[in-house]
């Protein structure tokens, strides 16, 4: 999964070579042998990698609050959402749910990493919600939405069908 992610996120960023991934361990963790030697693991480590090889670090935050948040989430990300057991699956999305209340975007009202990786992690998530959930996880519903449109995000994963009459109150179409 991981490593999808990876190569959905060199895509997104533009950049034209791709690298060449493995992954250690149980968990498998992916591995990157950059060009000059050095071995980066881990998925955080490598897509911060890749932000700044594309030369856009605007997505790490542009103030130390922010690069905080993105980190906060990324964190969050590999924490919590990845390898979540089934039954936890609810508590994250309410706490998503909860934290997504006042925001567009998981750093604030900012486009960053922690957005792109958050969708790739809660994508396997959301495309299996019914309608009445979608609608239950109101915020999470339409920031993922947002986000699954963002120009270059989504790239192999199947688009989310989100009923925008049942889930967003009417005049906000």
């Amino acid at each position: 999964m991981a490593l999808r992610e990876l190569s959905s996120l060199e895509k997104c960023l533009g950049l034209k070579k791709p690298n060449k991934y493995s992954t250690q361990g149980e968990r498998k963790v992916p591995v990157l042998q950059n060009n000059n030697g050095a071995v980066l693991v881990g998925l955080v480590t490598i897509a911060s990698h890749l932000v700044h090889e594309a030369k856009k670090t605007e997505l790490l935050g542009n103030s130390a609050e922010e690069r905080a948040l993105v980190q906060q989430w990324l964190e969050y990300r590999i924490a919590r959402v990845d390898n979540c057991p089934k039954d936890e699956l609810k508590v994250i999305l309410k706490e998503l749910n909860h934290y997504l209340e006042d925001k567009v975007y998981i750093a604030g009202n900012v486009f960053t990493l922690a957005d792109i990786l958050m969708y790739y992690g809660i994508h396997h998530i959301v495309v299996e919600l019914a309608i009445q959930e979608k609608e239950r996880y109101l915020n999470v519903t339409r920031w993922f939405d947002h986000i699954q449109h963002y120009p270059g995000v989504r790239h192999n994963l199947p688009p989310v069908v989100v009923l925008r009459n049942r889930v967003y109150p009417s005049g906000h179409h």
